[in-house]
């Protein structure tokens, strides 16, 4: 078996002193002893060429490296870096050269896969708070329908804002998981009381949104209301403020106005695939069909 030797090699830097280097024809003159015995010139048996280097050497992982830093004008790290990749995807560098991103984009990236386990977490633990108080693991679903179309107005006033996607806007979609499912809940638990009464689930959604519209608009108004002096800030560092405000006002107004509409239609689905699921077993289950006929008649 025959011995493995592992070779490292490293780069190394020498610099004379000031006399010995005034001139490139000063640095080929320096002689070395060869093999033989003899006095040889550098420019002998080397190119000498002048060039420029970092004025400070920093080595990373046993490596040569430089770190390039900029200020940011009317843009944000997230865009210019991936601005920034897609450029050096397209010209790539030499073999051996290597970059990372540090400062605010590795932070950036850090806080984005932070809060993407946060916002999956609040997901569940309000889906299995849900399912505790309901007593159901159906009708949770029906509140968590109003969650994408808060989604949708707060990415179109992030739009409308010219903001992009940040850490604090990213806070702002965390908040609205609890904000906006409260009008859902509104709907859904006045709905459940209304059927433990004997009503249908037809007439239960109609009185429920009859009942619950005024406080779903009060409440929601009044959010939107106060986010809004945060949204239009134009103070010092109100730049990180301002996408916050904006994913809670737009994610508020959108809930309000489409809440009303998906969640009932949502929840009617919900029994009536229960009855049909029920029917393909034999069961006998109420028809949330009844009093849709009279209603209408009425």
């Amino acid at each position: 078996m025959r011995n493995s030797k592992l070779i490292i090699k490293y780069d190394i830097n020498i610099k004379f002193d000031k006399f010995d280097r005034q001139s490139v024809d000063d640095i080929k003159s320096i002689k070395f002893l060869n093999s033989a015995g003899q006095l040889i010139s550098l420019g002998q048996f080397a190119n000498i060429t002048q060039g420029s280097g970092p004025s400070m050497l920093e080595r990373r992982d046993r490596r040569t490296a430089v770190t390039i830093k900029s200020n940011l004008l009317g843009t944000t790290p997230g865009i210019i870096s991936k601005q920034i990749d897609e450029s050096i995807e397209k010209y790539p560098f030499p073999t051996g050269v290597e970059y990372k991103w540090t400062g605010d984009v590795e932070r950036q990236k850090d806080s984005f896969g932070a809060l993407t386990i946060a916002f999956i977490a609040s997901f569940i633990f309000m889906y299995l708070v849900m399912v505790a108080l309901y007593d159901s693991f159906i009708y949770p679903f029906v509140v968590l329908f109003s969650i994408p179309v808060a989604f949708i107005g707060a990415f179109l006033a992030l739009n409308l804002a010219s903001s992009s996607l940040s850490m604090f806007t990213m806070l702002g979609l965390i908040m609205l998981l609890g904000l906006v499912a409260k009008n859902a809940i509104l709907i859904v638990d006045f709905a459940n009381q209304k059927k433990m009464e004997g009503s249908s689930t037809y007439d239960a959604l109609l009185q429920a949104g009859v009942v619950r519209l005024r406080p779903i608009l009060m409440t929601t108004i009044a959010m939107v209301a106060g986010m809004l002096p945060i949204a239009l800030a134009k103070g010092a560092g109100s730049e990180w403020k301002n996408g916050l405000g904006w994913v809670l006002v737009g994610g508020l107004t959108s809930s309000m106005i489409l809440t009303v509409f998906v969640v009932p239609m949502a929840y009617y689905t919900v029994d009536k695939m229960k009855v049909k699921f029920a029917q393909w077993l034999g069961l006998k289950v109420e028809n949330p069909d009844e009093g849709v006929e009279n209603q209408f008649i009425s």
